[in-house]
């Protein structure tokens, strides 16, 4: 049986999950998000096998979460690189946040986080961003209606309110 490429698919959830719901994805983007630019700290920091580590690194580079920039001299034999987080890497942070503050809640032992994040200007704990009603309280998956969006095609249009689905 071959597997779906999700890259293919038409739903944008999908096609990230294609780049980012590799096993291995997430963590190299955790430490992205803690400081590490080197490729030796990536594999340092993740106990990861160096030819995974390079796949995902360049895997996270196409896909433009992360460039790759020479330091010193990019002609020098055994020129050395780090990997800097991109404007769409840095966009995925509050999707990060809200993973890591799921995962210290349900699927940390009873000793607590391994890590905690704090704002560097005042020390106060980075909280995940929670989906807000007009009236500031919390919204639950119950109180969000799903609608079409302009990219839509006719079967999700006849899913979620447009035009019928013609067989």
């Amino acid at each position: 049986m071959s597997r779906t490429d999700f890259l293919r698919m038409r739903c944008p959830v999908a096609r990230s999950m294609a780049v980012l719901g590799e096993r291995w994805a997430m963590l190299v983007l955790r430490e992205a998000f803690y400081g590490t630019t080197r490729f030796d700290a990536f594999e340092r920091h993740l106990g990861i096998a160096p030819n995974i580590l390079a796949a995902r690194l360049r895997d996270l580079t196409e896909h433009g979460l992360l460039e790759r920039v020479p330091l010193g001299d990019p002609k020098s034999p055994g020129a050395r690189h780090e990997y800097r987080l991109t404007e769409r890497g840095r966009d995925f942070f509050p999707v990060y946040v809200a993973l890591k503050a799921w995962a210290d809640r349900w699927m940390t032992g009873p000793e607590g986080p391994l890590v905690l994040l704090q704002e560097a200007a005042t020390g106060r704990p980075v909280e995940a961003p929670r989906p807000l009603g007009a009236d500031g309280r919390a919204l639950r998956p119950e109180d969000v209606r799903v609608l079409p969006g302009p990219g839509a095609g006719r079967a999700t249009r006849a899913r979620f309110g447009g035009e019928a689905a013609h067989g």
